[in-house]
């Protein structure tokens, strides 16, 4: 062979490999605009059924009293709610893992379009208890983000997840200014005729938008922790395994109790609003649509901004340590004024450890895992809905409203001792 063969050979080659190179950046970048397209499909299911859910939130008090239903059996409705909310969580979740996110999010829509039919048609105290049933499976949310720990690197996911804030800020502020106008213009059922078709159309984008993803097969094989995606969808021991793989119990601890005092609170914020800070309800309409842009601002650009420059665990122990000082700052205040400063570092405490929580745990259990994971992590609201206003009207009715200040010091003060002082066996907390 020639020198000039060997020039000649080792140009086609070098051309060959560029042309190869120049192919793979080609696809690397229309996988890139591919996943984007999909996250951006899941920001907008979880958007609609945020806007509608908050939206039926409004009006619900109005329809109840229409068909007879007084407050306790009001209270009562609530609480059926948040009962089916905490049983289908995980159940959700776990059907997430085996059938994929896009069977989890069209059940979802699916539920949620019977969900506003059956609400559309209550016109007795039965009628409208029945149609808390396919709550049951409502969890748009908990599908979104497992659409988004699908699509992202355990580098992307507390970033991604974060802008799912954006999301839930909107619902607050369109659903709730909906549901008021729809309600005052055209009567009290106009809002749930629009959730229905809400319901459908995000059951469409489900349908097309989202891929049909084959369950992760690198997580498949036996653990110490047990065989992933064994048993059914409804084995309460599938569920319960994943509390076993380190660290996820204690994170899990400190998301539920960290939370809780806050939690109650903003459970007796109804009556608060009215006893103790003197609110008309449209000041109070203006007062959660203050806590929407907060959470809008601080989910969607403030904690994408930390998880780059800051560990998890920093982020976590920061979150709680910023949830005692509102905890203090609570026991102090005493007009709205006050509870409106308060609610910058209490919206970012808040956020920071939904996020942060939700993120860790999901890097904790193999991916095969992460819908129910998901599912269990979704699962902390409902529980606080269920035993909340037992517990909060205990402590609103016998110490008043500094009692939540108190707790929310306490609780937080101790779970921040324990992080500084356990050592938490966790991968992958750096980012």
């Amino acid at each position: 062979m020639s020198t000039m063969d060997v020039k000649v050979g080792s140009g086609g080659e070098a051309e060959a490999l560029g042309m190869r190179s120049e192919t793979m950046g080609e696809s690397s970048r229309s996988g890139d605009i591919k996943k984007g397209q999909v996250i951006l499909a899941a920001y907008v299911i979880a958007t609609i059924e945020l806007t509608f859910i908050f939206m039926q939130m409004g009006v619900m008090p109005y329809l109840a009293k229409s068909i007879g239903l007084d407050s306790v059996g009001f209270g009562y409705l609530q609480t059926t709610f948040g009962v089916l909310q905490l049983v289908g969580g995980s159940i959700f979740g776990r059907f997430a893992d085996k059938f994929g996110a896009r069977a989890a999010l069209i059940l979802s829509c699916a539920s949620g379009s019977a969900f506003f039919l059956l609400m559309s048609i209550s016109t007795s105290i039965p009628v409208l208890f029945l149609s808390r049933l396919p709550a049951v499976f409502m969890h748009g949310l908990p599908g979104a983000q497992k659409v988004i720990t699908d699509m992202t690197t355990p580098s992307q996911r507390a970033d991604a997840l974060g802008k799912l804030g954006l999301c839930f800020g909107i619902g607050i502020i369109t659903g709730s200014v909906l549901g008021g106008v729809l309600s005052t213009k055209f009567g009290v059922f106009a809002p749930m005729y629009v959730g229905l078709v809400g319901n459908l159309i995000n059951t469409m984008i489900a349908m097309f938008w989202i891929p049909l993803q084959a369950k992760p097969k690198s997580d498949h094989h036996l653990t110490e922790h047990g065989t992933s995606q064994s048993g059914s969808v409804f084995s309460i021991r599938e569920i319960l395994r994943l509390m076993k793989f380190p660290g996820v119990m204690e994170i899990f601890i400190v998301k539920v109790f960290a939370g809780l005092p806050i939690g109650l609170f903003q459970i007796m914020f109804s009556i608060i609003s009215m006893d103790f800070f003197g609110l008309e309800a449209v000041e109070s309409g203006y007062l959660m649509s203050y806590f929407g842009v907060l959470q809008m601002v601080v989910q969607g650009l403030v904690i994408g901004k930390l998880t780059s420059h800051c560990t998890e665990m920093t982020l976590l122990k920061l979150s709680v340590f910023v949830f005692a000082g509102v905890g203090l700052g609570m026991a102090l205040m005493r007009t709205v004024w006050h509870y409106c400063i308060i609610a910058v570092p209490l919206m970012f405490a808040f956020s920071t450890l939904s996020t942060i929580t939700d993120s860790i745990l999901t890097k904790a259990v193999p991916s095969s895992d992460t819908g129910t994971m998901l599912g269990i992590c979704a699962s902390v609201q409902p529980l606080t809905r269920t035993v909340g206003p037992t517990i909060g009207g205990v402590l609103y009715k016998h110490f008043g409203v500094s009692s939540f200040g108190f707790l929310q010091l306490i609780v937080n003060t101790g779970l921040f001792v324990y992080l500084l002082k356990s050592n938490i066996p966790l991968t992958g907390m750096k980012n």
